[in-house]
């Protein structure tokens, strides 16, 4: 059967489907077969260099958990300053007035084109030079000040394309009615584009996530991470089993993350949905009367 977007699949096209995934399946195998194999060679998958996190809480509460507190207040402090930034940016980036646009789209633009690496090195030296903020503190200051500058110019662009995504009719329906621009954007435009927006924001907030790691990898910040390369050393260079035990929590916090926003945005469609139901019955109750 064929729709609009595409033509069913023939005899042949099905064979060929069928062949490539069954030959990309068998290459998958092999390479994790070669992955374990090489592995075992090398002596990373004997029970001693993976046996201290599952008998020993040292691992744990000496590493991993103090990396894992540094990380989510990293994480944390970022999101919360670059969230509303990154929205007034991306509605500044809208406005009318030249003197609100340019400035904004000046700084969203500038920020956006820097790595973040660059940003958190810059304020490291900052903070070194001009503040008398203490040394002990000052990688996570350089973390977040680099995560927010440039996480909240991304995040601009997303909330102005998702406002701007909005059927025209929406911002002109809320003008003709009497609301000032102010009260369009955020009693009509808003509220709609936060749905659309959802997806790519969350994304940005695991972005945000992953590259905490920077600031230990250059800045000296003891996050999750660099906690796990000094930990790997520790315990007899179990580099291997160290990482994955890392790379499994950074998986786990950024799957709470997005299945926490997915639940948040199907609230957010039901709550829509029953609304405009809502506005539906209304309008055919008896004696409810409609405009000539």
């Amino acid at each position: 059967m064929s729709s609009v977007l595409y033509d069913a699949q023939g005899p042949r096209a099905k064979r060929r489907n069928i062949v490539l995934t069954a030959a990309f399946v068998v290459a998958l195998a092999a390479s994790l077969w070669w992955v374990i194999t090489a592995l075992a060679e090398k002596g990373q998958l004997d029970w001693v260099k993976w046996e201290m996190f599952f008998t020993s809480t040292e691992p744990w509460t000496t590493y991993i958990w103090p990396g894992l507190q540094n990380t989510l207040t990293a994480a944390a402090l970022a999101m919360i300053i670059a969230l509303p930034l990154g929205a007034a940016l991306g509605i500044a980036r809208l406005s009318d007035h030249t003197w609100v646009r340019v400035p904004a789209g000046i700084v969203v633009e500038f920020f956006r084109a820097i790595p973040v690496l660059v940003l958190m090195i810059f304020g490291l030296a900052l903070y070194a030079q001009y503040t008398d903020v203490s040394s002990e503190v000052r990688p996570l200051y350089a973390v977040v000040t680099g995560l927010v500058l440039y996480n909240a110019s991304v995040l601009a662009e997303i909330v102005r394309a998702g406002i701007q995504s909005l059927p025209k009719g929406q911002s002109e329906a809320a003008l003709a009615i009497g609301l000032r621009k102010n009260q369009t954007m955020r009693l009509v435009l808003l509220p709609q584009a936060v749905t659309a927006m959802l997806p790519a924001i969350v994304s940005q907030m695991v972005v945000i996530v992953k590259d905490t790691a920077l600031g230990g990898a250059v800045l000296t910040f003891s996050e999750l991470l660099s906690s796990a390369s000094t930990m790997s050393g520790y315990y007899g260079a179990n580099t291997i089993a160290s990482f994955t035990v890392v790379a499994v929590i950074f998986i786990a916090l950024n799957f709470a993350l997005t299945t926490l926003a997915g639940a948040l945005e199907r609230r957010l469609r039901q709550g829509k949905k029953s609304s405009g139901g809502a506005a539906k019955s209304a309008g055919t109750l008896p004696g409810a009367t409609t405009g000539d």
